[in-house]
């Protein structure tokens, strides 16, 4: 099985995507994940450009890498100097990384009106900078810059740049899609055409500006190139970068090529997961292999057809890259939905008692008026448990006053909530202020509950999402609440909908308690049989 080598630029070309940034602690972080996970080669950034990639290499010196090449990036020299006396050059040798890549001009208009030099002193160029770098023992890659907008332009100029870079000595050389507008049939036929000038390996990087960033890579590995760079998720300027996280898979599974050890692929999603979240992103749903909805199912009829056999609407076994499959309920849903959630649930349910379709009917009624149960699984459990009889609300509202006042001399906001409820035989009143109605609300239900339920304590609202239904209705339109509620094991989401904002906080609320009290039930059930068990 032919090996294709796996080049991760995520540390440099990565970062330079909106909303990206590493700290130098980020950065190792994340090269030790790559590490694990078995690509060739870590690109860690410019050691010319900038005192963070500078210390991140002089770290980097302490920490070993087990399977991955560390590679220190830059340009060739500058026209106007040698290699030797060239600082930004310089610099890649004083990062001290087993690999160099170093990237260079292959189109005319870029020499004559970037570098603003001539055809032939950016070849000289070229060759010079690669062989010092040859010379000072290092191994060379050199991305061959914008090759294939210079390959259309003048296909014999292009040609000689990357002869330039075998003759210094090059170990392999890169075709930069840099723009990202090429067709892939151009890159298949641009990569063969170039592959037939040289003898060294060729590779591939891709930009995704015409959505083509995967496809281009591939089909640059089919003509030949044994070489591939991207970044985890796509990160990178623009549009992004080819996104390694489809590459890969795609590579192994479907094409037959070796990208990283069989039994390291499972870990692509959590690896996916894991730089979204060094990031400070919100992993995007929609990824291919390694999204959360990349194996979701939605439709009735699909949901059917996979609970017979997963093949019928999947193109791969999810466990694979790591990821795992999801059936949603909505007003899309049939019985097989319900059906399936209740079972991942650990909920018994019989399909022909009526209970699966009074489910389902509620709903599509549900979401008619706005609610959303795929990311409210929280709620979407305690409806399930109501038809079956499982759940019994742990109190009643009595009562609710929340006061909103507005200092008009010091402009300061004060918020209190006076809540009444009944437990059992037992009424609870209580008063609490908050930062809004909202929190005020929230401080006052759990103040109210302490007493009888302790392990309220242990929670926290770590998220609240207010969505707007129908905008067309103004300041009247009917608002979705989504709160996401944390304990000490886990957290859940649960979803409320009213035209009144309260009232759709005070749902979501209510939910996230009622799911609190359900599953510590659970726990304690499962603790007790354990106990019984022993003895």
């Amino acid at each position: 099985m032919e090996h294709i080598y796996i080049y991760d630029t995520t540390l440099r070309d990565g970062t330079q995507g909106e909303e990206i940034s590493f700290s130098v602690e980020d950065k190792i972080k994340i090269a030790l994940r790559l590490d694990a996970f078995g690509v060739n080669y870590i690109e860690g950034g410019w050691p010319g450009s900038n005192p963070k990639d500078m210390e991140f290499f002089e770290r980097m010196k302490s920490v070993p890498l087990k399977r991955s090449r560390l590679a220190a990036f830059g340009s060739t020299c500058r026209a106007s100097s040698t290699p030797e006396t060239d600082d930004n050059v310089n610099q890649l040798l004083r990062a001290d990384t087993p690999a160099v890549t170093i990237f260079g001009k292959s189109w005319n208009l870029h020499v004559v009106e970037a570098l603003g030099t001539t055809l032939e002193r950016n070849i000289e160029i070229i060759c010079s900078t690669v062989k010092y770098l040859k010379a000072n023992h290092k191994e060379v890659i050199y991305d061959a810059e914008h090759f294939f907008d210079g390959y259309k332009s003048d296909p014999s100029y292009a040609v000689k740049t990357i002869q330039a870079a075998e003759a210094g000595g090059a170990d392999i050389v890169v075709l930069c899609d840099t723009n990202g507008g090429s067709m892939p049939y151009e890159i298949e036929t641009i990569v063969k055409s170039a592959a037939e000038a040289i003898k060294i390996p060729i590779g591939i990087h891709a930009h995704n500006d015409a959505e083509l960033a995967v496809a281009n890579s591939l089909a640059a590995v089919r003509a030949g190139a044994v070489h591939v760079q991207g970044t985890i998720n796509g990160f990178g300027e623009r549009c992004g970068n080819a996104n390694l996280c489809s590459i890969i898979p795609n590579l192994q599974i479907k094409m037959g090529f070796s990208a990283v050890a069989p039994e390291r692929l499972s870990a692509l999603t959590e690896l996916s997961r894991f730089v979204s979240e060094v990031a400070n992103l919100q992993p995007r749903k929609n990824l291919p292999y390694v999204g959360q909805s990349a194996f979701a199912h939605k439709g009735g009829i699909h949901v059917s057809a996979v609970m017979k056999s997963a093949r019928t609407y999947e193109h791969i076994e999810p466990q694979v890259v790591g990821n795992s499959r999801r059936v949603l309920v909505s007003d899309l849903s049939g019985k097989s939905n319900v059906l399936y959630k209740a079972q991942e649930l650990g909920i018994k349910i019989a399909g022909n008692n009526g209970q699966a379709s009074s489910i389902v009917g509620q709903l599509k009624a549900l979401e008619n008026e706005g609610y959303v149960f795929e990311d409210a699984d929280a709620s979407l459990e305690i409806l399930i448990r109501k038809e079956t009889g499982e759940v019994k609300m742990p109190f009643e509202l009595e009562s609710l006053h929340i006061i909103i006042e507005k200092d008009a001399n010091d402009g300061i906001s004060r918020t209190v909530a006076t809540i009444k409820l009944r437990v059992g035989d037992k009424i609870e009143m209580t008063a609490s202020e908050g930062n809004g109605p909202v929190n005020a609300l929230d401080n006052a239900l759990r103040k109210a509950l302490l007493q009888f339920y302790p392990q309220l304590a242990e929670t926290k609202l770590s998220d609240y999402k207010v969505r707007v239904v129908d905008g067309g209705d103004g300041t009247a339109a009917k608002v979705r609440v989504l709160i996401e509620t944390t304990d000490q094991d886990s957290n859940w989401d649960t979803v409320g909908v009213s035209e009144n904002i309260i009232e759709a906080s005070w749902k979501a609320l209510v939910d996230s308690i009622v799911y609190k009290m359900m599953k510590d039930n659970d726990r304690s059930k499962t603790s007790k049989r354990h106990v019984e068990l022993t003895k």
